[in-house]
């Protein structure tokens, strides 16, 4: 990354920004709890995993593709034996995700509050467009963006649509997200920059298993260590 040739900054927006992926696991815990009678917990968390792989083409990511592949799964679970009251709890696990709060991580407001002065920022991320807006709105930091991308997919292509929308060249383009495989990877494909942020869980479709060693990218443990390659 060359520091100045950069004239826009994507942040990924769940785990990168604000807390989301812990909301999931406690979501995933209640179903399993809802399902006990009809499995193992860890065999409810593999095919409720399995269900919701199956439903990305689909529904694509976010919560109400979530709350589907949740229903679909106690139905065949239970061999379609499933009563009303519990389908209606786990819609209401659904509905009371949604209605989390927003909780900024440390270390935001301070990055994009020294950041905006140099750069365009924008949020390029993944989810329900109506979800991803809400928490926008929540959040208070939709004043730092100037444009917000809610993404089906974040391949190659994707980023290449964003940057060709953007008038900018590749190498002019950086994202910081939490995840190897959505946020630094297909960047490094297409010759822009990224920086790899972990958060402490991460959604196992997001995982990678290959060597990322030798790659140029940069990683830190916080947030506002970017301040120092920025």
């Amino acid at each position: 990354m060359i520091k100045k040739q950069i004239k826009v900054i994507a942040f990924d927006a769940d785990d990168t920004l604000w807390v989301n992926e812990t909301y999931f696991r406690e979501a995933e815990n209640a179903f399993a709890t809802l399902l006990s009678n009809y499995e193992t917990e860890n065999k409810i968390h593999q095919e409720l995993y399995k269900k919701e792989i199956e439903n990305l083409p689909i529904y694509g990511y976010g919560i109400k593709g979530f709350v589907i592949s949740m229903i679909e799964c106690a139905l065949e679970l239970s061999n379609n034996t499933i009563n009303q009251k519990t389908i209606s709890k786990i819609i209401n696990i659904g509905k009371e995700m949604l209605q989390k709060p927003v909780i900024i991580l440390d270390g935001v407001i301070d990055v994009l509050n020294s950041l905006k002065r140099d750069y365009k920022l924008i949020v390029a991320t993944k989810g329900d467009l109506l979800d991803q807006e809400r928490k926008l709105e929540k959040s208070g930091l939709i004043k730092y963006f100037h444009h917000v991308e809610v993404m089906s997919e974040k391949k190659e292509n994707d980023y290449t649509k964003l940057i060709n929308h953007l008038d900018i060249q590749a190498s002019e383009f950086l994202m910081i997200g939490n995840s190897l495989k959505s946020d630094v990877l297909p960047l490094l494909n297409i010759g822009a920059s990224a920086i790899h942020i972990p958060f402490h869980t991460t959604w196992e479709h997001e995982k990678v298993t290959q060597d990322t060693t030798n790659l140029n990218y940069k990683s830190y443990t916080k947030i506002t260590d970017i301040l120092n390659s920025l």
